[in-house]
C-alpha cells in the first residue's frame, strides 16, 4: 500500500457504508463525484483540519466496510483515508492490524472456530476438521480459526458474522459440527443465545453483590434496574461531591480487578487533580485473556451498572465523556449496551444534565476488531485514535497524557461495577469484605474439567479448593491455570492457596484477571503448552525485539521437544529459560513480560518435559 491515494474506486455499497457514518463528502477532495464545474475544487485540501481532527473515526470506518462488505477493498480504504486526510499506508496498517479484519476478498459470511484453552480442551481441533471438511470452498462461509471468543463456559465455540446491512452474528456454544455449519449458513434463524444468568451457577443468592440483579432483572429495561437499586449510587456520588467519591473509594481499598491491582482512588486523584483538560474516562471491556468471560456476562446481564458506575467514574475524575471499548468478539454484549446507554440518555441519566445535577456526560462505545495487546490501556488508547494498537512508553502515564494526550482514567468493567456497592454500603462496609490486604468480593472465570463452568463471586481470601468444590471439579485433576495464558500453573496439592493478591504472590504464582481454568489428566499438557505460545505469537504487536522474536522463539523450541523429555529436551528447556528472561525484562509491555510465565510455570511446578 502506498502512501499516496491510487486509482482504485470504492463499490456503491462500499461508499454508502463510509457516508453512513461520516456523512456525505462536501468536496471532491474527500471523494465526492466530480464534474467540469467542481472540478477546480481538488486545488485545495478544503476541511482538511477538520477531517484531521476526525482520525479517530478510523477504526469504526473499518468497521463499517467489514460489516456491510465482509472484507475491506483498497477502493474502500482509499475513499475512507480521502475523507478522513489519513496515508493510506497508515490506514492499511490498522486495517491489517486487527484478525476480524480481512484487505483480501473473502465470503460474505465467516466462521470464527475457538481454538484457544478451554475450547482445545473441549474438543476444538475435532470441531475445526468438522466443519472444514463440511463448510469447504464453493461453501459460501469463510472458515478462520479463532483465539479465545470469550464463551469459555460453553466450550467449544463458535461465532458466525455474516457481511451486510445490518450485519448478522449466530453464536453457536456449546458447537457441534452440524450447529456450528447452521450457525454459519443461517444466522438469522440459528437458536438463541442462552440467557446471561446461565453463566453465574450462583444466580438468584441473596449473598451476591457484583451479580445480584444478573437472572433477577430484566437487562433490557431501565425501570426494572432503578426498582433493584439502580442509580442510588450515582445519586449518593452528586450527594458526596467529587472529591468525596475518590475518598469513598479510597477508603474501601478498591484495586483494579484487570490483573494490575492498581489502586483505584489513587488513580482517579491523580486524574482529577490535572489543570490540563478535557479528561476522559476510558472503560476497558477488551478482556482477551484465553480464558476471561466475566465482564461479558455482566454487560450481557447486568448493562445499565455498568453505564451508572461509568458516569460515577467521570463524576469523580471530572470527565464528561466516556470510551467503552467494547471486544468485537461479543455481539450480545454490544446490543445490549447499546440500547442501555440509549435508554440513559433518553431519561436524562446521560447527557448534558446528568439527574438536574447540573454534570454532562455521556458514553460512546468503541468496538474492538480482534486484537489481545488491545486489553493493554496505552495500546487501547492508540486504537480509538485511529493507530495501531502499540503500547506506549511510560512516562508519561496516562492520568497525565492519555487518550487524545489528555488526563485518562481508564479501569476495566469488574473495577467499575464494585463502584456502586462501595459507593451504597459505605467504604466500612465494603472494607470488610474479602481480606485487609485484598477487599471487597472478586469474580472469577471457571472453565475447563469442572462441572458447573461459569462466573463465580467470591469474597477475597476463599482458597481455590473452595472455588473448585463450588465448581465440580472432576476427578483426576492434573492441574490448574490460574490467570489465563498470561498466568502460571499450580498443582494438585497446592488449591489451598488463598485467592488473594498477597496469596497468590507469596505461592509464586498470580491472580490476573481472575482465570481459574481446570485440566485433567485427559488433556496432554505440551499441547497445551504449544498452544498458549502460538497465541503469544500471534498476539505480539511486534514493536519491540525482545517479544517480537522471543515470542516465535518460545514456540518453535515447545515445537521441537513436544514429542521429547528428559535428556533430549535439555537444551532446548535452558533455550526456553534463557527466553524467558529476556522478554520478562526487556519487553515494552505486559504481554511481553508474562508471554513465558505459563510455560515457566508448568515446566518448574508440574515438570513438563522430565
Amino acid at each position: 500500500m502506498d502512501l499516496h491515494f491510487g486509482d482504485s474506486k470504492p463499490t456503491d455499497e462500499e461508499r454508502a457504508a463510509i457516508d453512513a457514518l461520516l456523512g456525505p463528502p462536501e468536496s471532491s477532495w474527500e471523494g465526492a463525484a466530480r464534474d467540469e464545474m467542481r472540478a477546480a475544487d481538488l486545488r485545495w485540501a478544503r476541511g482538511g483540519r477538520e477531517a484531521r481532527e476526525r482520525r479517530d473515526l478510523l477504526l469504526p470506518g473499518l468497521h463499517a466496510v467489514n460489516d456491510r462488505i465482509g472484507w475491506i477493498s483498497e477502493g474502500a480504504l482509499d475513499y475512507l483515508c480521502r475523507r478522513l486526510t489519513v496515508p493510506p499506508a497508515e490506514a492499511y496498517g490498522v486495517a491489517t492490524f486487527y484478525a476480524m479484519f480481512s484487505v483480501k476478498p473473502r465470503p460474505a459470511t465467516v466462521l470464527h472456530v475457538c481454538t484457544d484453552l478451554a475450547c482445545a480442551a473441549a474438543g476444538a481441533a475435532e470441531l475445526c476438521a468438522g466443519v472444514e471438511a463440511r463448510l469447504g470452498p464453493g461453501s459460501g462461509v469463510g472458515v478462520e480459526r479463532s483465539p479465545c471468543l470469550g464463551l469459555c463456559e460453553r466450550a467449544p465455540a463458535a461465532l458466525a458474522v455474516r457481511a451486510g446491512d445490518p450485519v448478522r452474528t449466530a453464536v453457536s456454544a456449546p458447537a457441534t459440527v452440524a450447529r456450528a455449519e447452521e450457525a454459519a449458513e443461517s444466522p438469522d434463524s440459528a437458536p438463541e443465545e442462552p440467557p446471561a444468568a446461565l453463566a453465574v451457577p450462583q444466580a438468584g443468592d441473596p449473598s451476591l453483590v457484583l451479580l445480584s440483579r444478573v437472572g433477577v432483572v430484566d437487562p433490557a429495561s431501565l425501570d426494572d434496574y432503578r426498582a433493584h437499586g439502580g442509580y442510588a449510587a450515582l445519586r449518593r456520588a452528586f450527594a458526596l461531591g467529587p472529591a468525596g467519591v475518590i475518598r469513598e473509594v479510597t477508603d474501601a481499598g478498591l484495586v483494579g480487578r484487570g490483573g494490575a491491582a492498581f489502586p483505584t482512588g489513587r488513580k482517579w486523584q491523580a486524574t482529577a487533580s490535572q489543570p490540563d483538560h478535557p479528561h476522559y474516562l476510558v472503560c476497558n471491556a477488551d478482556e482477551s485473556e484465553p480464558g476471561t468471560f466475566k465482564d461479558r456476562v455482566v454487560m450481557e446481564g447486568d448493562p445499565y451498572a455498568l453505564v451508572e458506575a461509568m458516569t460515577v467514574a467521570g463524576y469523580a475524575v471530572g470527565a464528561h465523556k466516556g470510551y467503552l471499548y467494547l471486544r468485537g468478539e461479543y455481539p450480545r454484549a454490544l446490543h445490549r449496551m447499546e440500547h442501555a446507554i440509549g435508554q440513559a440518555r433518553a431519561r436524562g441519566l446521560l447527557g448534558e444534565d446528568v439527574l438536574g445535577q447540573g454534570y454532562a456526560f455521556d458514553i460512546e462505545i468503541r468496538r474492538g476488531a480482534g486484537a489481545y495487546i488491545c486489553g493493554e490501556e496505552t495500546a487501547l488508547f492508540n486504537s480509538i485514535e485511529g493507530y495501531r494498537g502499540e503500547p506506549r512508553s511510560k512516562p508519561p502515564f496516562p492520568v497525565e497524557k492519555g487518550l487524545f494526550g489528555k488526563p485518562t482514567a481508564e479501569n476495566n468493567v469488574e473495577t467499575l461495577v464494585n463502584v456502586l456497592p462501595i459507593l451504597t454500603r459505605g467504604a466500612e462496609a465494603y472494607a470488610a469484605i474479602g481480606t485487609p490486604g485484598s477487599t471487597g468480593p472478586k469474580l472469577y472465570c471457571v472453565s475447563g474439567s469442572v462441572d458447573r463452568p461459569g462466573i463465580y463471586e467470591l469474597p477475597f481470601g476463599s482458597t481455590l479448593g473452595e472455588l473448585l468444590d463450588r465448581a465440580g471439579v472432576r476427578e483426576r485433576l492434573r492441574a490448574v491455570l490460574l490467570g489465563g495464558a498470561a498466568g502460571g500453573f499450580v498443582r494438585p496439592d497446592e488449591l489451598d492457596i488463598p485467592l488473594t493478591f498477597e496469596g497468590t504472590r507469596a505461592a509464586g504464582t498470580t491472580l490476573g484477571s481472575g482465570v481459574v481454568m481446570a485440566f485433567d489428566d485427559t488433556v496432554p499438557l505440551p499441547r497445551l503448552l504449544l498452544r498458549i505460545a502460538e497465541f503469544f505469537r500471534d498476539e505480539s504487536c511486534g514493536q519491540c525485539v525482545p517479544c517480537r522474536v522471543g515470542t516465535v522463539r518460545q514456540e518453535e523450541a515447545l515445537h521441537r521437544i513436544a514429542e521429547r523429555t528428559g535428556a533430549a529436551a535439555a537444551d532446548d528447556v535452558a533455550l526456553l529459560r534463557e527466553v524467558g528472561r529476556a522478554m520478562r525484562d526487556a519487553s515494552i509491555c505486559g504481554l511481553g513480560q508474562t508471554a513465558w510465565n505459563a510455560v515457566e510455570s508448568a515446566i518448574d511446578r508440574l515438570g513438563a518435559y522430565e
